[in-house]
């Protein structure tokens, strides 16, 4: 029985870019996703997040729960339905819930592994840590809030940067069975990002080079959401068996 819908708070998200070569992005990806490119690169990150007054539609806000929650994420299409989708495909995920790892894949789409997370933030300035408790997974950002994105970036602007990350409101994510994704749409009525310049950042994904080469994975931009209402829609899980493999 899977929860169809749930609401909350986005009290912050955190999205890390990296740009990578699409040559090294392609060997992560399972079918049938292949990367969304922006500026000829693709785009894959973290999502840092941490959510309160979570529950189920329709029950008061005061019965909600908070988490911190972070995302692996790859931009990404794929062809299914005679369509071409966008989204995102997320290969891990992970919570300070107990409640969360309990129930992610089970009665909410998505499993998810327990991390500790440490957290310093104010309106300007921002430090996310996270340790797995199965060590596989680290990651630390610090940052303040900037106007613009960095140079270099592959977004010319914020507003072009925004776009893009609006169109990975669809995620579907890595599950125990080859073939098979849970899928999961974030729904926000008011899209609103900062930039944020990055001091510091560091990813056991992103920095292992047995995955990506030196040089095939770049921090490209990083982007702040606070105070937005948000709804969680469940979505038919992804059988790569029944979607569609020819060319869009």
């Amino acid at each position: 029985m899977r929860v169809p819908t749930l609401d909350g708070v986005i009290e912050r998200r955190l999205l890390v870019n990296y740009r990578v070569d699409p040559d090294a992005i392609i060997g992560v990806l399972p079918p049938p996703f292949r990367p969304k490119l922006a500026g000829g690169y693709a785009i894959a990150g973290i999502c840092l997040i941490r959510l309160a007054s979570v529950r189920p539609h329709g029950l008061p806000a005061r019965l909600g729960l908070g988490s911190e929650n972070a995302a692996h994420r790859i931009a990404v299409a794929w062809n299914a339905d005679g369509h071409t989708h966008e989204g995102v495909y997320i290969p891990r995920r992970d919570s300070d819930s107990r409640l969360n790892a309990l129930v992610g894949g089970r009665v909410f789409p998505g499993q998810h592994h327990k991390a500790i997370f440490t957290v310093s933030e104010s309106d300007d300035q921002l430090s996310v840590a996270l340790q797995s408790d199965d060590e596989r997974t680290h990651v630390t950002v610090v940052g303040r809030i900037a106007q613009t994105l960095p140079p270099g970036s592959v977004f010319t602007n914020l507003e072009e940067a925004s776009a893009f990350f609006r169109g990975g409101s669809i995620g579907y994510s890595a599950t125990d069975r080859q073939g098979r994704y849970d899928g999961l749409e974030l729904r926000i009525a008011e899209w609103r990002a900062e930039p944020l310049t990055v001091e510091h950042v560091a990813s056991s994904f992103f920095d292992d080079t047995s995955r990506f080469p030196v040089g095939t994975a770049t921090f490209d931009c990083a982007l702040v959401m606070r105070a937005v209402p948000h709804s969680w829609h469940a979505l038919p899980t992804l059988s790569y068996s029944a979607v569609d493999t020819s060319a869009a």
